[in-house]
């Protein structure tokens, strides 16, 4: 008998319809069925000795709430005996509700190896679960804005795994290798009781950042070079595009969508999709403009736009791009049409588009540098330091920050615009708010970056100095020093933070009713070895 081996994780829901992701033991006929009478089926696919199944379920009604369970083979698997959870729900929200829309990034999951003191402090999907389970208020939807694992930031008990199947002292060591060291970082994170129940009951969006496949991931075109140049590289980012589609891609995506799909109707057809999979990402690695994995999702008058800002990189020094034409193609017509039934518009990009003053012009003269604009010697020196600082934001595309920029105030400018657009991303370890300003006049739209990360990491004194001092005047300063010797081109906008920085492990949230928007920015504390709860930093209306 099959039993379950990871999950379930509710993932899509609209209207009338929810997909339910679950991995099994064997394979089977997964089911999930409601109390309210919904139910949906589907048999699981085999991609590398592991089985999977996305289930969708059909006949919800707007504006319930139901129970639900799962099956396998017409037996029970999900609740869990002896669950201290509540049971998981599908909730569908009516047209006249709001939508509460929480985000983060950035979660290492690995408890203490002695079970003791976390040195990242409290895990805050796990505090936002253990308050939901006393009452609290659930949202609708969980953006997780990248690094949902780190495959080169292992735990002590995933080295040991890896150590038990090859020798850690070949490269990659004890980073992750391939498909099945992959399996291990995902059930280290979805197993985690509260995060497995979170996942269950509250529906979730995602997209992978650096750490979901490796640090820096796709810098420029000469660190792909080397990387390429590696015995190990091309498993390892196989490896991580493959469990990626399995584990959080194919979930981000409607049942329509899905049935429109090709590889996934193959794959979930074939008796073993393991080799079209792997396929597939070969020819994503070889030809990133041949696949997209941004992807937009309406929740009534709201819409969200999730973009690839990793894999969809032109990295030719002189064509040097955050998206290919095609991708940014596909934003632009995203993020324009039939704008006017749009209320509220949120990009979510797993790096931030406005940064502080420093930190922009720093990843815009590296840019600059790069390409030439100061000669070779200043070329070499600018590839070193933007592997070294991680200089490779929006700002270190400067085509594509302005591109953004451009579209973003077309996207709210004139009759029928949002009353907000909303950019939300993660990466850098802190949270923050920042407000543009256009040269060329007002945009009508109420716009803002908003930065939330990390949901369970830590960030070094002298990175959070640094973050501080990027915002103040003497910073700026320095910016334009170094704007003015890379030769860079004056930028279609300014702007200002408008809150914080602030760290810790932390979720911000936007709850949008009509035209309303309220954000609200929460952190996981605990203190005298009581439980961690969710801790209000700031709240503030936004329209």
């Amino acid at each position: 008998m099959p039993s379950l081996t990871l999950g379930p994780l509710l993932r899509y829901v609209d209207g009338s319809s929810a997909t339910v992701w679950v991995e099994t033991s064997g394979p089977c006929t997964a089911e999930v069925r409601c109390s309210d009478g919904a139910k949906g089926t589907a048999r699981t696919f085999r991609i590398a000795g592991h089985h999977y199944a996305l289930i969708p379920v059909t006949g919800l009604t707007p504006g319930t709430e139901a129970e639900y369970e799962v099956l396998l083979e017409s037996e029970p698997v999900w609740p869990l005996p002896d669950s201290p959870f509540p049971p998981s729900r599908i909730r569908v929200p009516g047209s006249e509700d709001g939508l509460k829309v929480a985000f983060g990034s950035c979660r290492w999951a690995a408890p203490p190896a002695d079970g003791g003191h976390d040195p990242a402090g409290p895990d805050a999907l796990d505090t936002l679960a253990t308050g939901l389970v006393e009452g609290g208020e659930r949202p609708d939807v969980l953006l997780l804005l990248g690094d949902q694992v780190y495959a080169d930031e292992t735990s002590e008990e995933t080295q040991k795994r890896i150590a038990a199947r090859r020798d850690p002292d070949e490269p990659p060591g004890t980073q992750v290798a391939d498909y099945e060291e992959y399996t291990g970082l995902y059930r280290e994170s979805w197993l985690d009781p509260e995060v497995r129940w979170l996942l269950s009951t509250v529906p979730s969006c995602m997209i992978f950042d650096d750490h979901d496949v490796i640090d820096d991931w796709n810098t420029s075109a000469s660190w792909l070079a080397d990387m390429r140049a590696t015995a190990w590289w091309r498993e390892r980012l196989l490896s991580g595009l493959m469990s990626y589609w399995v584990y959080q891609h194919i979930g981000n995506l409607a049942p329509d969508e899905l049935a429109a799909d090709p590889l996934y109707t193959a794959v979930t057809s074939a008796a073993d999709g393991t080799d079209l999979l792997r396929a597939f990402a070969a020819e994503a690695d070889a030809d990133p403009a041949s696949t997209r994995w941004s992807y937009r999702r309406d929740f009534g008058r709201v819409r969200v736009l999730i973009v690839d800002s990793r894999a969809a990189r032109v990295l030719a020094e002189d064509e040097r791009a955050m998206l290919d034409p095609e991708e940014e193609g596909w934003l632009r017509d995203q993020a324009l049409t039939d704008r006017e039934g749009v209320d509220h518009l949120l990009i979510g990009t797993s790096l931030p588009w406005l940064m502080p003053h420093l930190v922009h012009d720093a990843e815009a003269w590296d840019a600059a540098l790069c390409r030439g604009e100061r000669g070779p010697r200043w070329a070499r020196f600018g590839e070193w330091l933007r592997r070294a600082a991680d200089l490779e934001h929006w700002a270190a595309f400067p085509a594509s920050f302005t591109a953004l920029a451009d579209l973003i105030a077309e996207a709210g400018s004139g009759p029928g615009a949002p009353a907000t657009i909303s950019v939300l991303s993660g990466d850098v370890h802190h949270a923050y708010v920042a407000e543009p300003a256009w040269r060329s006049g007002k945009v009508d739209s109420r716009v803002t970056q908003l930065t939330c990360s990390p949901v369970h990491n830590s960030v070094p004194r002298s990175m959070r100095f640094g973050f501080r001092f990027g915002w103040s005047r003497t910073a700026r300063a320095l910016g334009r020093l170094l704007a003015r010797h890379g030769r860079c081109d004056q930028l279609p906008l300014v702007w200002r933070h408008t809150g914080g920085p602030w760290f810790g492990n932390q979720l911000m949230t936007l709850n949008l009713k009509g035209r309303s928007a309220q954000l609200l920015l929460e952190q996981a504390r605990s203190a005298d070895g009581e439980r961690a709860r969710l801790a209000k930093v700031m709240e503030r209306q936004l329209s």
